[in-house]
């Protein structure tokens, strides 16, 4: 077994064992494919005889060629479990990606709506037509829930229960959560469901919630498509994506008073870390508040 054959294999553990979401899967084997180019260059074609310093120079190539920070910690990683696959296959006599360092992503604080700027976003929108319901549907779960775009497209019609006010789910790793939604995202899909979702549904839509124009599920480029386009048109605020809505999401559910275990939660994050994030978001976001409103802060002018 060769180097890309090796590869082609740890794609397939990837899919039918870990069960990582396509996303991360076509990353990783993208990763992966430079790594065999770049090993192929130096001679090295047998899994057998990756060892960290080749690991290292990769690495130190994509730096030098500028790849950002975030890049190459997804790089590093793709690696590490690419020799940790490796050698409990045999294929390795060590694990050289032990030895590898992990580049430090900059955490920047993701842009944000304040909730004024979410209740004009929402209580404006034009919902004339069967599109104009889906779209006003689509923000209010996005914004009411924080679900990923992938996961808001992958809704069914029965994954609402409009009587508990919850959806259910189906996250990273197949991992499946049931979310708290609120009374104005459950009436805006009651109303896309009974007065849109008819005049667009084909034999092809199956059960998805969410159809595109076509009739089809609702791809998540097309998602982005309609944030950006709703946001654009509502004038004097951010420009965000889905992820930004669900930047937003959990930065209000904290400045609400909700704990970090139950954003976690809701969110779907595996790591509390992840969720942190946020209290930094509203830490700032208060400390504006106070350098505008107390007597005594410091002030710029």
């Amino acid at each position: 077994m060769d180097l890309n054959e090796a590869v082609d294999e740890f794609g397939r553990h990837l899919h039918a064992e870990r069960g990582v979401s396509p996303h991360t899967l076509r990353a990783y084997l993208g990763d992966l494919a430079d790594l065999c180019a770049y090993a192929s260059d130096v001679g090295v074609t047998d899994p057998a005889s990756l060892d960290v310093s080749l690991l290292r120079a990769w690495l130190a190539r994509q730096h030098a060629l500028g790849r950002a920070r975030a890049t190459l910690a997804r790089r590093t990683a793709a690696v590490r479990a690419f020799t940790h696959h490796l050698h409990r296959r045999g294929l390795l006599d060590s694990d050289p990606g032990l030895l590898l360092g992990t580049p430090k992503k900059r955490r920047d604080l993701p842009s944000v709506l304040t909730q004024d700027d979410a209740a004009r976003l929402l209580d404006t929108l034009d919902v004339e037509g069967p599109m104009g319901l889906r779209d006003l549907a689509v923000l209010e779960v996005l914004y009411g829930t924080g679900v990923r775009v992938s996961e808001l497209c992958g809704l069914d019609v029965d994954d609402l229960d409009t009587g508990r006010r919850t959806i259910r789910v189906l996250g990273k790793g197949n991992r499946e959560r049931t979310v708290p939604v609120g009374e104005p995202a459950v009436r805006a899909v009651e109303d896309w469901l009974r007065a849109g979702r008819p005049a667009v549904v084909t034999e092809d839509s199956g059960p998805a919630l969410f159809l595109g124009a076509r009739g089809g599920r609702l791809h998540p480029t097309s998602a982005r498509r309609i944030v950006h386009s709703r946001i654009s048109g509502a004038g004097a605020m951010p420009d965000l994506s889905p992820h930004g809505l669900r930047h937003t999401a959990a930065t209000h559910l904290l400045e609400g008073g909700a704990d970090l275990r139950s954003v976690q939660e809701i969110l779907g994050h595996a790591s509390l870390q992840t969720t942190q994030l946020y209290t930094h978001v509203s830490a700032e976001r208060l400390k504006q508040v106070h350098r505008r409103a107390h007597p005594r802060a410091a002030r710029d002018d």
